[in-house]
């Protein structure tokens, strides 16, 4: 096996595991940092550089941070870097005067966005400070899109939505509320704009075929469910209420439903609770509020008695593998159940739709219906006409559909300049030693042994007593301090220089993890099995070294490392230190573009 080469970006960027898995790449570690010494507001604003809408995304997130984190290796447990997130953004100071702003001179170019979303806001965000004249067209009368008609109040407050949405508006973005796109071809051929973004979303609910579902008006479809909440069309719901579905959707109905009068709630599963799409915290707060979730039943049938709907049927099944780990439902043969009930949400997913473009308007589409993109431009086939978020590549979340949007702006600001969309910038990186003396270093290394703390929750009574109490009462100050003293800083890398090591061993015996040992040169398969603690997750790599005096190497298993700086205090050479590293996504502008300088990348040890 070959030293590691760690002068790519990727290596360092890899270990940072809840950066490496969040979509948008926000730089999780230095912001907790930033909380930890009560620095709230420098805390928003470094994430607002990636995930744009801090204070929403601290109360919606689907989180794939949380489970990518190394805390987890200690305790079981997560950093709560979601609730953390919101912190920031629940005590920052005024940043008004701290935000980007759009010149007073623009640069000549127009762009139409459709959808006032996470995705289309992003492109916004992004490319109006650099001169673009960003155009909104918004089919309802508030922006937001689906966050604000689908997210409920309880969980996301309007006050927190137009807040950050006006942070993007406020750069002098054009947006008109009211106004669906009818046609692409009249706003290409008419409108005058020389780059179109389309984020309109996954408006549309899919549907539940099964008998009885169209002779009653007691079934609805939960997208829409919600959005009748949302503008004030529906107020209550029947004391029994089924919601057929496995997503955060339905986690949304059934809680809302609690809320509007439902006694009697249940979600009704066709997989197992642990293939369920809902978010695991998602799921856990809808048994809280007393949610029972039904597991492995298929919905058969909708039961009529004189025109009004009293229930529904169901057949049991089982789960059933095959030798390659493929599923299949299996009936038990156990009688079919039956839920009595007077409404029927139905949350079984979201499909695009595009009714306004026309099919020879230049874009292309799929069998799925979904438009045929470059996996990393969002440009497609008509060269003007981008997409990101839920209508690019289907349904996802909304920090995918801000990381979408920032690579669409990039894709964008190319293109009007004249550059090839399919160069894409290289992220910005460094390594900067935190070593302040013999035993002293820049940020905490020392290990807390506090479990995860809980957010806590509003009063039971009140919370489902009205659609619009927030029901998370968010970390204060004090706890969110203590919950950030259990980030590991695992962005703080261990840096080994083979030159200056001496094979002393000390770092060996004093690693917490044994993750270090000093052997002999092999192939990595041969390697993973020669450690202190055999390596066993592939899905992080091995720290190898070059040939030291002896002809060993040193090898350090990324996956266990706890970031403490142990071996690189008792180190008597400096072979180890602790280096901070950075990985920032380059974004539009003049940093995204081929005549810009180039980045700083970290050099290899």
């Amino acid at each position: 096996m070959r030293p590691t080469d760690v002068g790519d970006p990727n290596y360092y960027h890899r270990v940072v595991d809840c950066q490496w898995a969040c979509p948008a790449h926000t730089n999780v570690p230095e912001y907790i940092r930033l909380i930890a010494q009560g620095q709230f507001t420098e805390a928003y604003l470094l994430n607002r550089e990636s995930n744009v809408f801090p204070g929403i995304l601290g109360r919606t997130c689907d989180r794939p941070c949380e489970p990518a984190c190394r805390r987890t290796r200690v305790d079981g447990k997560p950093v709560a870097i979601c609730r953390l997130k919101r912190v920031a953004a629940d005590n920052k100071g005024d940043i008004a005067e701290r935000l980007p702003k759009a010149p007073a001179q623009k640069n000549g170019k127009r762009i139409a966005l459709i959808g006032a979303g996470p995705a289309s806001l992003t492109v916004a965000n992004d490319l109006a400070p650099l001169g673009y004249e960003c155009t909104i067209f918004e089919a309802g009368p508030r922006p937001g899109g689906l966050m604000r008609i689908n997210i409920p109040a309880f969980r996301l407050p309007e006050h927190v939505l137009d807040e950050e949405i006006g942070y993007v508006l406020d750069m002098g973005v054009d947006l008109r509320t009211n106004t669906p796109v009818t046609s692409l071809k009249a706003l290409l051929d008419e409108g005058g704009y020389d780059a179109v973004f389309v984020g309109s979303g996954a408006p549309k609910g899919k549907e539940l075929e099964l008998p009885g579902r169209h002779d009653t008006d007691q079934i609805f479809i939960g997208i829409e469910w919600l959005a009748s909440i949302h503008f004030g069309h529906i107020e209550t719901v029947g004391e029994r209420v089924l919601i057929i579905g496995v997503g955060n959707t339905a986690m949304d109905c059934c809680r809302s439903s609690r809320r509007l009068g439902g006694e009697d709630v249940k979600v009704i599963v066709r997989s197992g609770f642990d293939e369920m799409k809902a978010s695991q915290w998602e799921k856990e707060d809808a048994i809280h509020e007393g949610i029972p979730i039904i597991n492995f039943h298929v919905p058969k049938s909708f039961v009529h008695e004189q025109g009004r709907l009293t229930g529904m049927t169901f057949e049991i099944v089982r789960a059933e593998y095959d030798g390659r780990g493929r599923r299949s439902l299996v009936p038990t043969g156990q009688p079919d159940v039956f839920f009595p009930c007077d409404d029927v949400l139905i949350a079984v997913g979201q499909e695009n739709a595009f009714p306004w473009i026309e099919r020879d308007a230049g874009v292309e589409f799929d069998d799925w219906g979904l438009p045929r993109l470059g996996q990393k431009t969002f440009q497609s086939s008509h060269p003007k006409v981008f997409f990101g978020g839920d209508a690019a590549f289907g349904p996802k979340n909304i920090i995918t559909a801000v990381a979408q949007g920032h690579e669409a702006a990039v894709s964008i600001d190319r293109f009007l300049q004249g550059e090839d969309v399919s160069v894409r910038p290289p992220p910005m990186t460094s390594l900067l030693s935190q070593k302040m003396g013999i035993h002293e270093w820049s940020y905490d290394n020392d290990t807390s042994n506090d479990a995860r703390f809980k957010v806590p929750w509003a009063r039971a009574e009140a919370a489902l007593a009205s659609i619009s109490v927030e029901v998370e009462l968010g970390f204060d100050a004090a706890t969110a301090v203590r919950e950030a003293g259990r980030c590991l800083n695992c962005d703080v890398q261990t840096v080994f220089t083979a030159a200056l090591c001496i094979e002393c061993d000390g770092c060996v015996d004093i690693c917490p993890t044994d993750c270090i040992t000093f052997t002999a040169p092999g192939e990595e398969a041969d390697l993973r099995t020669r450690l202190r603690a055999p390596a066993t997750n592939l899905e992080l790599p091995l720290l190898v070294s070059g040939e030291l005096k002896t002809g060993n190497v040193m090898v350090k298993d990324e996956d266990v490392c706890l970031h403490c700086g142990l071996c690189a205090e008792r180190c008597p050479t400096g072979a180890w230190d602790m280096q901070k590293f950075l990985f920032a996504m380059t974004h539009a502008g003049a940093g995204c573009r081929t005549a810009s300088a180039p980045h700083s990348q970290p050099a290899a040890a």
